[in-house]
């Protein structure tokens, strides 16, 4: 459905989507193991996964680490350019394909609103563990998937204090 996620009960939930989660939750692991805020994610093409990533936003300074970005970046670097002077950018040139068509992309909880945009232009669906969409995003969602385990590793983080969070005064 777009505009909102739509809740996939347990008992509807594919053992092919539960499996993906399962990678994103991993990767939501190592980034609270590395002291980051824990959202994992993994696009996954035609059963085969493309690329996983986690937070790194405390790890690199850097507030546009996030997971899926991480993920996209490590895809680009896989994928040589159809034309060299258009540079690494699969967006860069008409003829160019684009490498992240026709991909899902799992992650723990919903998408920023850059990979939002993101996923607008190329993903058949997001598929979350944690729904709590604050905007209504136009391309299809779906959460629900191992949203137990998505929230309890969230609030194992937020029970301590975010070091390298921002401050304001």
């Amino acid at each position: 459905m777009i505009g909102c996620a739509t809740y996939v009960p347990k008992e509807a939930q594919s053992p092919d989507d539960l499996r993906w989660m399962r990678v994103a939750l991993s990767m939501a692991q190592e980034a609270f193991d590395h002291g980051e805020v824990p959202v994992g994610c993994v696009f996954v093409r035609e059963g085969r996964i493309l690329a996983q990533a986690r937070n790194r936003t405390n790890e690199l300074l850097n507030a546009t680490r996030h997971a899926e970005l991480e993920a996209i970046d490590e895809i680009l670097q896989e994928t040589p350019p159809k034309d060299p002077q258009f540079g690494r950018s699969p967006h860069s040139g008409p003829e160019d394909d684009n490498v992240l068509l026709g991909t899902t992309l799992y992650v723990t909880i919903e998408p920023c609103l850059i990979a939002s945009y993101l996923a607008l232009e190329t993903n058949d669906s997001v598929e979350m563990g944690l729904d709590a969409l604050s905007y209504n995003p136009p391309y299809e969602s779906q959460g629900g998937y191992l949203r137990e385990e998505a929230i309890m590793i969230l609030r194992q983080f937020y029970m301590t204090e975010n070091t390298k969070g921002a401050f304001s005064c």
